[in-house]
């Protein structure tokens, strides 16, 4: 059976953002007149620089993507997406406490989509060892999604 990548699937904090929303930052966020987004203190909230470009070009691509985050700020984390002008790219989100595995099944039983066919960007190893059993291509991000990390993944994801 041949792989083709069908689904790419986002960790948010330290992958799409450098902090844990539940934790760094204080929601309620709002964007400001002059476009920032910040939190209730006021502090500037932003995402790693290359997020929008790996999103799109993704889109671009027709790779569908989906969100799954461990977080207990459920609602600070959707916020955050739809502030970013990031919602519209995710067919869908799973944004709760609990272990990563229950996020991919839930993806997989919407979608159809077989394991084989999804790639996981994470931060935390331990995410990346409880989702790989599963058979979905993950990388490891160390210092935040870019699309140096997009195209050596894409290269290497087995066709």
């Amino acid at each position: 059976m041949s792989r083709k990548l069908e689904l790419v699937v986002f960790d948010l904090d330290y992958t799409l953002w450098p902090f844990w929303v539940d934790t760094h930052v204080d929601p309620p966020f709002l964007k400001t007149s002059d476009g920032r987004i910040v939190d209730q203190t006021g502090r500037s909230i932003r995402l790693y620089n290359d997020v929008p470009q790996v999103l799109e070009e993704l889109h671009k691509q027709g790779i569908l993507m989906a969100a799954a985050s461990r977080t207990g700020e459920v609602k600070g984390a959707n916020q955050l997406l739809q502030l970013f002008s990031l919602d519209h790219y995710f067919s869908q989100k799973e944004i709760y406490p609990g272990c990563k595995v229950n996020h991919f099944q839930r993806i997989q039983q919407r979608n159809g989509i077989p394991y084989q066919n999804m790639m996981f960007f994470d931060d935390e190893r331990q995410n990346i060892t409880d989702v790989r059993p599963l058979g979905v291509t993950c990388v490891l991000v160390q210092n935040g999604m870019s699309l140096k990390i997009l195209k050596e993944a894409l290269e290497k994801f087995p066709q």
